[in-house]
């Protein structure tokens, strides 16, 4: 049975057993990068009502500086999009502009799917 509270210090983190104050558990997964390192561009329409949008997965960037990627992109295609689960979303068929605009940036994007 683990220890999940102590009167001395409060909560206790389940795997690191220290308390939640001193726990570097969950910082040190926050900054890991979600990405794999292949930078793969598709472009996708199933279950969005017809509209297109393209995808961009395998960053090897945390959260913050995906959102900042995300934003330079979406400028530069002139279009909406968002974040969701480490994939970058971009409103649109934009596939060989942000193939364009991953290289400048210094990364090496491959184009997936039809």
């Amino acid at each position: 049975m683990a220890l999940v509270y102590s009167t001395e210090t409060g909560r206790i983190c389940p795997d690191c057993r220290k308390p939640l104050n001193d726990c570097g558990c969950k910082a040190a997964a926050r900054a890991k990068p979600a990405g794999d390192g292949n930078v793969r561009v598709a472009r996708e329409s199933k279950g969005r009502g017809g509209k297109t949008v393209t995808l961009i997965r395998g960053l090897p960037l945390d959260a913050e500086a995906l959102a900042a990627l995300g934003k330079q992109l979406r400028s530069a295609c002139g279009s909406g999009g968002t974040v969701k689960d480490g994939v970058l979303e971009i409103q649109g068929d934009h596939c060989e502009r942000v193939m364009a605009e991953l290289t400048k940036l210094g990364h090496k994007p491959k184009r997936v799917g039809g």
